[in-house]
Formats: structure tokens, sequence, C-alpha cells
């Protein structure tokens, strides 16, 4: 259960944002219901992640495997079982998506899955990011796309750790 109550999304303040969050994502999850219990954060973080999920360079492969990555290592359920769909949608298959929490141990990555996942671990566990983790993402990325991998596993490391420290109640349909 939520630690905080979700607001009520009926209220005139919060129409027309409400409109735009189920126009653009489908529905509102719980985590924009919690969001709009301060409009201004809500669409502002409506608006950044909808760059980083619809306008980034950086194959959307490439941006579920970071995030499912952050999901394990944050122990975000909520962000993991969300984002497995998109995975699968993106390309990755199921073994790759169950060998995500012991990546390094697994032969299904290429040389660059294998780069964004010791990215997204030196970035999310350690936030310095060494020398040695990142020469393979600047040889391997364009400055645009090291631009985007990196807002993107800042911005889903935001995502779990308001996910997490809220208990944002799972959406009824990934209930099991």
């Amino acid at each position: 259960m939520a630690r905080i109550p979700y607001p009520d999304d009926s209220n005139p303040e919060v129409a027309q944002l409400r409109a735009q969050i189920v126009a653009e994502r489908g529905k509102l999850h719980n985590l924009y219901r919690m969001l709009l219990n301060s409009p201004p954060v809500a669409q502002g973080w409506l608006n950044f992640l909808t760059a980083i999920r619809q306008k980034c360079l950086i194959s959307g492969r490439l941006r579920e495997l970071a995030i499912l990555r952050i999901a394990v290592i944050n122990q975000a359920d909520y962000e993991f079982v969300s984002h497995v769909p998109f995975a699968l949608k993106e390309g990755l298959t199921q073994q790759q998506i169950d060998a995500v929490s012991n990546w390094e141990a697994s032969s299904l990555y290429s040389d660059q899955e294998r780069a964004v996942l010791g990215y997204t671990d030196s970035m999310t566990r350690d936030v310095h990011v060494p020398d040695a983790i990142f020469e393979p993402i600047r040889r391997l990325f364009s400055t645009r796309e090291v631009t985007e991998l990196t807002a993107t596993i800042a911005a889903y490391n935001l995502v779990s750790r308001f996910l997490e420290a809220l208990q944002v109640d799972p959406e009824p349909e990934e209930q099991k």
C-alpha cells in the first residue's frame, strides 16, 4: 500500500494534465496518479520521460535493457514488471530478460549490450563511472547517444527511487 494517498484525479486543477497523461501513456498508471499530488512535478516528469522514451536516438532495446537492470539493482519490482512488455517489444528475448540479474555470467548479450549493462551498473551503484567502464561507451556510441543513454539511466534511477520510497502500488493487471 502506498505511503501517501493518491490524489483525487478528477479535480479540475489536474484534469488537463490527467488527459495528457492518458493520451500519451494509454491510461493513468499508479506512478502518474501519485505524481499528480504535485501537478508541476507530474508535468515536468511527463515531459522528461516522454523525451527519454520516445524522442531519443538510442535504441529502444538498449534503453529497456538499462531500465530492467536498474530495476533489478534497486529492487524496483513495479519498474521491472512494467518494462518487461516494452523490452520484449524492442527485441529482447525472455532469456535475456531473465538473465539481466546475473548478466556478467551470461553469454546472451552482445559487446554493446554488455557495455550498456556495465555502465548502468556503475551509474546506479557507484554514481562515479571509472574510465574503464566509460571508454567502451564512448567508443560504441555517438556523443548524442552517450548523452541520451546517460540521461536514460539517470532518469530511471529517479523513477525507481520515487516508486520505492513511496511504495507506489503495482498496476492491477501486473499483480499475480
